[in-house]
C-alpha cells in the first residue's frame, strides 16, 4: 500500500472515530434530566366567570328539569347570566313532547327586571301589528305614555315613520328599529275618519295601567261587561283597585255575561291571577282548590303549595268569554285553565291556540342580575295542566286592527257577542251573518310574531323569599 493510500485510511478512521465520540457524547446529553421550569400561571377566575357558575348551581337546584342538566356543562363558556340561562332550555324533556320545551328562562340586569314588573316603561307607549301587508297598524297604547297623550288609538293606521312611507312587511326590521328602538320618531297617522296626523314622538318614562278598557253593553235583551286586561305586571294597588271598580260596576248593571280580553296580554304575577279568578269564578267556588304549583323533588317540600279560592265580588257568572291569540301566554292561560273546572270558559281569537306556558319561575339575584331558571308547573283542581301546545279556540277570527277597544263591530269582540245574544257562534247579529276568517300569509305572520318577539311572557311567584338561604343550606 502506498503512503498516500495508508494516509486516507488513517484520515477516515479518525474521522470515524470522531463522528462516533460525538454521536456518544448527544447521547449522553440527552439522557439528562432538564432543568426545571416554571409553568405559566392558570387563567385568572373573572368575577363574570364566578357569576356564571352560580347561575348554573342555582339551575342544578331549582330547574324544573334540574335532572336533566349534564355535569358537562360549562357556563364559562357563554356570553353572560342571560346566554347560560338560554342555553339550559335545551335540556327540558317532557313527556309527550318530541323537543325540548323550555323557551323562557331567562336573565335579566336587576334595574331592568324592576322596572319590568313594576310596570314601569320608558319608551313611545304603542305597540304595532300588520292588517295586512302595507297595513301597519297600531295595536295598543298605554295612556299615560307619550302617544296616550297624544291622543294616538288603537286602530290607527301608520303611513309614514322618519319620511319613509314603507310599511311593507319585507321593511319589518327597520319598523321595528323606528317604533320601538328609537328614541325619538316622526310619525304619519291615517285616522278612522280619514284625517292625516303627523306626531312626533320621544321616549320618556311612565307607570303602565293594564286596565285598558271596561264597558258595558245592551245587545238583545242581554247586559254584557267587558274588560281589556293587557298585563299581570305592574302597581299591585293600582290594579286591585281597578278590579274592584270594574267588578263593580258590573254589578251594578246587573251584567249576565262577561268578555275578558286577554289578546295581547302575555302574563305577569300569578297573585294578579289569584285575584281576577276571584271577581269571575261563582260564590259556590268560594274556599275550593284553585290551582297548585309544582317544584322539582328537592323542593317539592318547602316550595309545593296549593292555592284557594277567595270569592270577590258578588258577580254569580256560569260562562265567561275570553279572547285570545298566540300572544295570551302563562298567568293569562293559568287564569283560564284555572277557572275550567268551575264555568264554561269559550275562546274567541284570531291564532290556533294561545302560546302555551304551564310553567312559572322567580328571580334569584346574582350581583346586579336576576336569573329567572323555569322552577314550577302549575295545575288546576282536576290536575290539568302541561298545555305547552295552548288552548284551542272555540271560534278562529281575525284580529280587528282596524277598531278601537271596545267597538261592537270589532271582529273578537263581535264573535263574542254574537254567542251571548243568538247561542251560537256561528248565528247572525243586525243581519251582518258570520265574519269570514281569512288565514293571513305565512310572511304576514312571521312579519307579527317578529314585531312581537320582545313581548314578555312568564308567569311569576315572589313569595319565595331569599333563595341564597335555602339553596345555601
Amino acid at each position: 500500500m502506498s503512503l498516500n493510500n495508508n494516509r486516507w485510511v488513517w484520515v477516515s478512521l479518525l474521522g470515524l472515530f470522531l463522528v462516533t465520540a460525538c454521536k456518544k457524547e448527544k447521547a449522553e446529553e440527552d439522557t439528562t434530566t432538564p432543568p426545571p421550569t416554571t409553568p405559566p400561571p392558570p387563567p385568572a377566575v373573572t368575577l363574570a366567570d364566578r357569576q356564571k357558575d352560580t347561575a348554573f348551581l342555582y339551575a342544578r337546584e331549582i330547574y324544573l328539569w334540574n335532572e336533566q342538566l349534564p355535569s358537562s356543562f360549562n357556563p364559562r363558556t357563554y356570553a353572560d347570566l342571560n346566554e347560560v340561562m338560554t342555553q339550559i332550555r335545551q335540556f327540558s324533556k317532557e313527556p309527550g313532547f318530541n323537543q325540548a320545551v323550555d323557551r323562557w328562562s331567562f336573565a335579566v340586569k336587576q334595574e331592568e327586571w324592576d322596572n319590568i314588573s313594576s310596570g314601569i316603561a320608558g319608551d313611545f307607549g304603542l305597540t304595532i301589528f300588520f292588517k295586512e301587508d302595507g297595513d301597519l297598524r297600531v295595536r295598543s297604547v298605554e295612556p299615560a305614555s307619550p302617544a296616550g297623550k297624544a291622543g294616538i288609538r288603537r286602530g290607527w293606521r301608520i303611513t309614514g315613520l322618519n319620511g319613509s312611507t314603507n310599511m311593507k312587511v319585507a321593511n319589518a326590521n327597520a319598523i321595528v328599529n323606528a317604533v320601538y328602538q328609537s328614541t325619538n320618531t316622526a310619525f304619519t297617522f291615517s285616522k278612522p275618519d280619514g284625517s292625516e296626523a303627523n306626531i312626533n314622538l320621544s321616549v320618556a318614562e311612565y307607570q303602565e295601567r293594564p286596565v285598558y278598557l271596561d264597558s258595558v253593553y245592551t245587545v238583545g235583551g242581554k247586559k254584557i261587561g267587558y274588560m281589556v286586561f293587557n298585563s299581570f305586571l305592574g302597581n299591585q294597588e293600582q290594579i286591585f283597585t281597578d278590579f274592584q271598580r270594574v267588578f263593580s260596576r258590573f254589578t251594578a248593571a246587573q251584567v249576565n255575561d262577561v268578555v275578558l280580553d286577554l289578546r295581547y296580554n302575555g302574563g305577569g304575577y300569578v297573585s294578579y291571577q289569584n285575584k281576577l279568578a276571584g271577581y269571575l269564578l261563582p260564590p259556590s267556588a268560594n274556599g275550593s282548590v284553585l290551582m297548585k304549583q309544582e317544584y322539582n323533588k328537592l323542593y317539592s317540600k318547602e316550595f309545593n303549595d296549593t292555592t284557594y279560592v277567595k270569592k270577590e265580588g258578588s258577580l254569580n257568572l256560569p260562562r265567561l268569554f275570553v279572547i285570545v291569540s298566540n300572544n295570551t301566554a302563562s298567568a293569562s292561560e293559568l287564569l283560564i285553565n284555572n277557572l275550567k273546572p268551575y264555568m264554561d270558559v269559550k275562546l274567541v281569537g284570531f291564532s290556533d291556540a294561545t302560546y302555551g306556558k304551564p310553567v312559572g319561575y322567580f328571580p334569584i339575584g346574582i350581583g346586579d342580575w336576576y336569573i329567572l331558571p323555569v322552577s314550577s308547573r302549575s295545575t288546576n283542581k282536576l290536575g290539568s295542566g302541561n298545555y305547552f301546545n295552548g288552548f284551542a279556540v272555540d271560534s278562529k277570527v281575525a284580529d280587528g286592527l282596524d277598531k278601537d277597544w271596545g267597538d261592537l263591530d270589532e271582529s273578537c269582540l263581535k264573535q263574542a257577542v254574537r254567542y251571548i245574544t243568538t247561542g251560537s257562534f256561528n248565528g247572525r247579529m243586525d243581519g251582518r251573518g258570520k265574519d269570514q276568517y281569512v288565514a293571513p300569509s305565512p310572511q304576514l305572520k312571521a312579519a307579527n310574531t317578529f314585531i312581537a318577539k320582545d313581548d314578555f311572557r312568564g308567569m311569576i311567584d315572589p313569595r319565595k323569599g331569599d333563595m341564597h338561604l335555602l339553596l345555601d343550606k
